[in-house]
Order: C-alpha cells, then sequence, then structure tokens
C-alpha cells in the first residue's frame, strides 16, 4: 500500500466508557488511516454528481466499528505486529462501504423512511431516491473492487477469493438482507426471543461477525483461532443490537445521530419491547461475557484491543 502522506481529521473513537488512553490513542490512529484510504478510493469522479452521493453517504462520519474490528482483528492474530498489510487495510474500507452501502438504502422511504443519519439529512434527502439508490449499489461494487485490485494490491487471488467470499455472505440473503426482509415482514408482530436474535444476528450481526472474520483470515488465522473469533464477533453483533435497541428508547436524536424512537413508532419488535428495558440491559451484559469468554480461549499473544472495543460497543451512550 503506498504511504500516506496527509491524513485528514479523523474523530477518534469514543472513549467514554472507561476503555482507556491505550485504546483511545490505537484507534485515532486506525480511524485516521482508514478515513485517509476512504477518502483516496471512494472517487470523484463518478458520473452526474453519483461520486458526490457516494462520498457523502461514506465520510466524515460513524463510528467505523466495522474497519476497527477487522484492524483489531488482524493484528491480534499476527502478534500486535503494526502496521497491518495491504489485505486488512482494504478488508477494513471494503466492510465500511458496505455498511456504508446498507445504511443508504435502508434510510430509503420504501424501507425505513429515516431523514437523518450520522447527525445529517440521509443520502435520499439531499440527493433524491433514485440518486440514492445508485449511491448503493455503487458503494457496493466497490467494496469487491477493493479486494480485487487489478495490480494484485499485495493480495493473493486465493487469500482475495477469501475475503470477497466472507462479505459477500454477512451481505446476502444469508446475512443483511435476509435479516432486513425479517425485520420488514415482522412489523406488528410479536416475535419470539429466538426469531428477534435470528434477525439481528442476520441484519447487523452479520457484518459485524464478518468484519472479524476477514480480519482474522487477512492475519493468517489457523482454524481453532478463526472458530474462537467467530463466537466473539457472534457475541458482540448481537450485543451491538440489544444496546441499539435500549439506546432507542434511552437517547435522544442529537446524541444519537439519527432518529430516536423510531423502532417504537414503527411498531417493530425490539430487545427492549420483548424484555424490557432491565432484562434487555443484564443480556447486554450477558453476551459481553460471552465475548470475552470466546477472546480467553482464541489464545491470543495481546487481544486488548478487542476487549476494549466489546467494552465500548456495551457501555457507549450513542
Amino acid at each position: 500500500m503506498a504511504s500516506i502522506s496527509a491524513t485528514p481529521q479523523s474523530q477518534a473513537f469514543p472513549s467514554d466508557t472507561g476503555t482507556g488512553t491505550d485504546f483511545s490513542a490505537w484507534s485515532a490512529a486506525r480511524l485516521a488511516q482508514v478515513e485517509a484510504l476512504l477518502e483516496r478510493w471512494v472517487p470523484h469522479q463518478a458520473p452526474a454528481g453519483l461520486g458526490e452521493a457516494m462520498r457523502y453517504a461514506v465520510l466524515d462520519g460513524g463510528k467505523r466499528l466495522r474497519p476497527l474490528l477487522v484492524l483489531a482483528t488482524a493484528e491480534a492474530v499476527a502478534g500486535m505486529m503494526p502496521p497491518p498489510d495491504d489485505a486488512a487495510w482494504r478488508a477494513a474500507c471494503a466492510v465500511e462501504l458496505i455498511h456504508a452501502y446498507s445504511l443508504v438504502h435502508d434510510d430509503l422511504p420504501c424501507m425505513d423512511n429515516d431523514v437523518l443519519r450520522r447527525g445529517k439529512p440521509t443520502v435520499h434527502v439531499r440527493f433524491g431516491e433514485a440518486q440514492a439508490l445508485l449511491a448503493g449499489d455503487a458503494l457496493q461494487a466497490l467494496a469487491f473492487e477493493l479486494l480485487l485490485p487489478a495490480d494484485d494490491g499485495g493480495i493473493g487471488t486465493g487469500l482475495a477469493a477469501r475475503l470477497c467470499r466472507q462479505l459477500v455472505r454477512a451481505s446476502g440473503w444469508q446475512g443483511m438482507a435476509g435479516g432486513q426482509a425479517i425485520d420488514l415482514a415482522g412489523v406488528g408482530q410479536l416475535l419470539d426471543q429466538a426469531r428477534l436474535e435470528q434477525m439481528h444476528r442476520c441484519k447487523t450481526g452479520a457484518l459485524l461477525l464478518a468484519s472479524v472474520e476477514m480480519g482474522a483470515t487477512a492475519a493468517g488465522a489457523n482454524e481453532p483461532t478463526l472458530r474462537a473469533l467467530a463466537d466473539y464477533g457472534r457475541a458482540l453483533g448481537l450485543a451491538f443490537q440489544v444496546v441499539d435497541d435500549i439506546l432507542d428508547v434511552t437517547a435522544d436524536s442529537a446524541t444519537l445521530g439519527k432518529t430516536a424512537g423510531k423502532d417504537a413508532a414503527a411498531d417493530k419488535p425490539t430487545f427492549v419491547s420483548l424484555l424490557g428495558l432491565d432484562a434487555a440491559r443484564a443480556y447486554a451484559d450477558t453476551l459481553l461475557a460471552q465475548a470475552h469468554q470466546a477472546l480467553d480461549e482464541a489464545r491470543l499473544a495481546d487481544a486488548r484491543q478487542l476487549r476494549a472495543i466489546a467494552d465500548w460497543v456495551v457501555r457507549r451512550k450513542h
């Protein structure tokens, strides 16, 4: 990967949950690099204003949790030998592009019909529905272009194929698309906990799990380590959604950067509506303990950043 001479301003990963200055410094450095790469790789030159809509959807906003999971996992598997190689950086940016595309489409009137995302008007509000749809399509395609660079980009064809398969599986009918279909079909229905978990393991959890798997794969993890890290990713992915449901009823729109209370307004089933607020919080703590246990079983040389990310996911305020 070519060196980056100028680093754009990047918001440090939130550190308001006691994760410590070491994690804050690590995440700030990784976020700056991810932001610079996204700035470089999301094109200005896409025709008819499409590039502007793509860049609006991706740049200068978001927690960048998924890229950080890729990088933290790759570093933990490799024994904390910085910097991550080109495969890990490309995987980190590819998974963020898929996430951004999913948000653009999720906000469309035919889906969740939301007008606020990352503290600013959603892409279809700013650019129109047709342009938003195309921007999401283009971001999805760009993610795989990053994993399959014309010049090989330091990624062998075998590794590139494995990374693409992990990302495709998390994005399609077994992952986000399938979860969104369950979500739309579940409006106004009473889902039991198993069905609710199935929906969110697909819709939200699959891409978080893929972030962990792709980081491990990029770093050459063996099968026992991959299995343990997959358990971590599954627990983390579900915990993220449980906390999202909690914040939807306890935080305001300004804090969240998106519309608060929209799930209740849309009569969607959530962990809070199913379990109650206190039980949902307790369940998030249980999932956090499971994530930590999985990291113990992975026997990584240094899993501090992965532990800190899990702690932040459950203790975050937005």
